[in-house]
């Protein structure tokens, strides 16, 4: 029983430390550091102002490329200084010629498809100038986010900046909408502390930007692009900052079935940047950034969602060694994982039903994520996961 205790304990303290305990331990390190007076922004360099590029690998988005081009064309950064990339391979709907009517694009179209990587690795040939923009094809940019990114990149230690991810939100959202908002807003709270601490350990795909010079061609079986990228940016000795004022905004997924598939992928890809990139769970060779990534993504892809089911288990049989008539430290854990995973079970029942709790999707959509991760392990042992993801619909 002993073994069973110390099993549960530390699975207990990996599951919490991983979901808030890090959070709670960055704010007070923030704290801490502010007192010292170590977080005073960069402010020399202000007449910095280099040309970018904004680059966009599309597949298949005609519906929203016409969007996409006028957003891109709005930005608040000096036109003659924003050049516009393209790549289009293996799009088949009619995607680069609905792109080829807009003057002052470049546009690179090969009929194979080699996934997104594929056409960032190909891209990247075309870029000269000296900071490049990663965005999504079906999400919108705000109007300042050029020069939000260009105004991190004055420091020359700052090697990569991430945007910030928002969902569009309505009150008619289901599960998916409701519960991908929340997370995505606690990750932004993370975000900035990271990045405040020392480095965001990761970029979202929808909006991040690098010094092109640190770009290095990517492995082809390569699942999530924007993380490897900006994590060798990271080991290069860069940091990775994080500006909420560059966003992306997109839609939520449609449903709940197809945020599990969008959900799986990522952490089949979780689990090969894992392995890919080991070198970082050296704390002695990375320090602080290893600290960070192993806390804030590592323990999220591997440990703690492996414990969940375990420490239900244990808590189930300590309990009944023990009685469930008392009011004990377990029974009380054991009551509230019931709870939580009631609570999921029936927000499932009411989002089949149509019926919007938006309370109840919170514990369903936590959930789903863990669930992600198991299948998304099986599909990265199986290898059965393809670089040509085909896309999650959206809301």
């Amino acid at each position: 029983m002993i073994t069973l205790k110390i099993i549960f304990w530390i699975g207990f303290f990996i599951i919490f430390y991983s979901y808030l305990g890090y959070g709670i331990l960055l704010y007070f390190l923030i704290k801490f550091k502010r007192l010292l007076g170590f977080s005073k922004p960069y402010l020399d360099n202000t007449d910095y102002e280099p040309e970018v590029t904004l680059f966009v690998a599309a597949y298949n988005e005609k519906d929203y490329v016409d969007a996409k081009v006028r957003n891109s064309l709005e930005m608040n950064y000096p036109k003659e200084k924003i050049h516009h990339v393209w790549v289009t391979d293996g799009s088949d709907d009619g995607t680069p010629d609905i792109l080829r009517k807009y003057e002052g694009l470049e546009v690179y179209h090969e009929n194979a498809r080699g996934g997104k990587i594929g056409a960032m690795n190909r891209g990247m040939k075309f870029v000269k100038t000296p900071i490049v923009i990663f965005s999504d094809g079906n999400t919108m940019l705000g109007k300042e986010s050029v020069q939000e990114i260009v105004n991190l990149f004055r420091n020359p230690k700052v090697g990569c900046v991430s945007g910030e991810k928002r969902i569009y939100q309505k009150d008619a959202d289901v599960a998916a909408g409701a519960g991908e908002g929340i997370y995505w807003k606690y990750e932004s709270t993370l975000k900035k502390w990271d990045a405040e601490l020392y480095s965001v350990v990761g970029a979202a795909g929808e909006l991040f930007a690098i010094r092109t010079t640190l770009y290095r061609e990517v492995e082809k079986d390569t699942l999530l692009d924007d993380f490897i990228i900006s994590l060798r940016v990271a080991m290069d000795g860069y940091t990775i900052q994080y500006n909420p004022n560059a966003y992306a905004i997109e839609t939520s997924s449609a449903n709940v079935k197809e945020e599990l598939k969008r959900k799986i992928r990522i952490a089949a890809g979780g689990i090969q940047s894992v392995v890919r990139l080991r070198d970082l769970l050296n704390p002695f060779k990375y320090g602080i950034l290893s600290f960070q990534y192993i806390s804030h993504r590592v323990l999220r892809w591997t440990l703690a969602p492996l414990f969940l089911p375990i420490l239900l288990i244990l808590n189930i049989i300590i309990s009944a060694t023990e009685g469930i008539s008392s009011f004990s430290f377990f029974n009380i854990v054991l009551i509230l994982q019931l709870l939580f995973y009631s609570s999921a079970l029936l927000g499932w029942y009411l989002e089949n039903k149509a019926i919007k709790v938006k309370i109840l999707f919170i514990p369903y959509y936590f959930f789903i994520m863990n669930l992600a991760v198991f299948l998304g392990f099986k599909r990265y042992l199986k290898k059965s996961q393809s670089v040509n993801w085909e896309r999650a619909k959206r809301a």
